[in-house]
C-alpha cells in the first residue's frame, strides 16, 4: 500500500494518515484469505474502486476536494527498518492512492503478507510465519537481498560513472 499526500504541509499530511487508517481498517479482511501474491492481487485489482471510495469519503469529510486516483502499479521503495524487523529495498507491486497533486511525502507499508497493522503493534507472526517473521526480525543476522535490484543499481552506477 502506497499513499501519496497532495503536498508536505501539516494538513495533507494528517489528511494522507487518516486515508492510510481507513484504507488498512477496510482492507485487513480483504487480504486475509490471499493464499500467494496472486491471490493477493487479484483482491487488490477487485478492490480498487472500493479504496477509491474510502479514500475519497476521507477526503471529504476532512474538508477536502481533492482528487483521488487509484492503481496498481510498480514502485521501488528504499529499506524500511522498523524496530523488530526491515523490509528490504526493492520493487514491489503497489496499490497507490494519490491524492489530490501527489506531491508530498508518502506513507507505505505491506498490505500482503498483511504486516502493516500487526507490525505497528508489534505482532509480525500473526501476519506471516513464524520463520518468516524471525528473518525479518532479527536483521544483524540475516542479510535479505534481491539479486535483480543489485544488478540494476550496478548498471546505473556503471553509466552514471561513464559521463
Amino acid at each position: 500500500l502506497h499513499i501519496i499526500a497532495n503536498s508536505d504541509s501539516d494538513a495533507d499530511q494528517k489528511l494522507k494518515l487518516l486515508v492510510r487508517d481507513a484504507i488498512l481498517e477496510d482492507s485487513s479482511i480483504n487480504f486475509e484469505n490471499a493464499s500467494n501474491i496472486e491471490d493477493a492481487t487479484i483482491v487488490a485489482e477487485n478492490s480498487l474502486e472500493h479504496l477509491k471510495s474510502t479514500a475519497e469519503r476521507v477526503v471529504n469529510e476532512a474538508g477536502f476536494n481533492y482528487a483521488v486516483s487509484v492503481e496498481i502499479d510498480e514502485v521501488y521503495f528504499d529499506t524500511r527498518v522498523y524496530d523488530t524487523f526491515t523490509l528490504p529495498a526493492g520493487v514491489y507491486e503497489a496499490v497507490c492512492i494519490k491524492i489530490g497533486e501527489a506531491k508530498g511525502k508518502n506513507w507505505w507499508c505491506v498490505m500482503y503478507p498483511t504486516i502493516c497493522i500487526p507490525a505497528a503493534s508489534g505482532r509480525l507472526t500473526d501476519s506471516v510465519s513464524s520463520s518468516t517473521a524471525k528473518i525479518a526480525e532479527n536483521p544483524n543476522r540475516y542479510i535479505i537481498r534481491f539479486k535483480t535490484v543489485e544488478i540494476f543499481e550496478q548498471i546505473k552506477k556503471f553509466f552514471k560513472n561513464i559521463k
